[in-house]
C-alpha cells in the first residue's frame, strides 16, 4: 500500500516466487498478538515507533557498527495493520509449498517471544483455530489478505521440518534435526493432545546429548551447551585493520574471541 489505510498483504506474490525458485528460503517472523519488544539497528524507525506509540524508547550507539533501539510494543487484534501483519505470516507458511524452505520464527523479540511457538504451531495445524482468531480481528483483514480462503493444515511431520529439520539443514548442522545414525541425541518428546498449543507448551522429556535435562516440564539437570561458529576462511584485510586503528577505541587484537571462552565449541565449515 501507499499508506497505513491501504496497507495490504503481498504474501501470495512472495510465496509464488519462492515456490518457483529453489534458491530462496525464508524465516517468517510470525506476529503474535500481545506484548512484544521491538529491537533493531534501524534507529530512525525506532524513533518513529516511539512517536507512534508514546511508549518509552531506549537508543544506543554501538561503536562504529550501528545504532540500536528498543521500544515496547503491543500487537492488537483489532488494529488493522497489526492484524494484517499477523495474517501475512500465516499466509506465507500456508502458501509456500515446500516446508524445507520456510522456517518458524517470531523474529524474537520483535514480533513476539519465542515461547509463543506452541501458539503459532496450533494456528498452522488447525484451520478452526485460525478462523476463531480471525473472527476476533479487524474486519478489514479478510479484504486485505487471503488468509480466510486458505484451508491447509500442517501435519506433525511438517511441523518437525519447519521447527527442526529444515533449519538444521539450512545452517549446515549435519548432526542436528534428524534421528539418523550419528545424529546428536537432542530430542524433545511431547504428549500429544487435541489441544496442540497445550501439547507443545510442556515437553514430557527434553534430551540433550543423550541426557534427560527436562522431565514433565521441569528442569532435571543442568547442561553445558556448545558454541557454534563458522570458519569462513581468509584473513582480515589491511584496510579493516587500518579502520580499527583510526576510529575504534579498542585494538583489532582485542576483537577476536579467545579459545578459553569456548569450553565446548563446534566449527561449521563455510564452503
Amino acid at each position: 500500500g501507499e499508506d497505513w489505510a491501504s496497507f495490504a498483504s503481498g504474501a501470495p506474490e512472495v510465496a509464488n516466487y519462492i515456490n518457483k525458485n529453489e534458491h530462496v528460503t525464508c524465516d517468517v517472523g510470525q506476529v503474535v498478538f500481545g506484548d512484544a519488544t521491538t529491537m533493531t539497528a534501524d534507529g530512525p524507525w525506532q524513533h518513529t515507533l516511539y512517536k507512534l506509540t508514546g511508549n518509552k524508547w531506549v537508543n544506543s550507539d554501538v561503536e562504529m557498527e550501528t545504532g540500536a533501539g528498543i521500544v515496547p510494543y503491543v500487537f492488537r487484534e483489532r488494529n488493522l495493520v497489526n492484524a494484517i501483519q499477523w495474517a501475512i505470516g500465516l499466509e506465507l507458511f500456508l502458501l509456500i509449498e515446500d516446508p524445507w524452505r520456510v522456517y518458524l520464527t517470531t523474529d524474537h523479540p520483535n514480533a513476539g517471544p519465542f515461547y509463543h511457538y506452541p501458539k503459532v504451531i496450533s494456528w498452522l495445524m488447525s484451520n478452526k483455530k485460525r478462523d476463531e482468531l480471525l473472527a476476533k480481528t479487524h474486519k478489514g483483514v479478510s479484504k486485505m489478505t487471503t488468509l480466510s480462503d486458505i484451508d491447509r493444515e500442517y501435519s506433525l511431520y511438517e511441523i518437525a521440518i519447519i521447527t527442526r529439520a529444515a533449519t538444521a539443514k539450512a545452517l549446515g548442522l549435519r548432526d542436528k534435526g534428524h534421528l539418523g545414525i550419528g545424529a546428536d541425541a537432542d530430542i524433545a518428546i511431547y504428549k500429544l493432545e487435541d489441544d496442540f498449543e497445550r501439547s507443545f507448551s510442556r515437553a514430557k522429556y527434553v534430551i540433550k546429548d543423550g541426557e534427560i535435562v527436562v522431565r514433565d516440564g521441569k528442569i532435571a539437570k543442568g547442561h553445558l551447551g556448545r558454541t557454534f561458529w563458522v570458519d569462513a576462511g581468509g584473513e582480515a584485510t589491511d584496510e579493516i585493520k587500518e579502520i580499527f586503528s583510526k576510529y575504534y577505541t579498542l585494538n583489532f587484537e582485542n576483537y577476536p574471541v579467545q579459545e578459553k571462552y569456548l569450553p565446548r565449541q563446534e566449527v561449521i565449515s563455510c564452503k
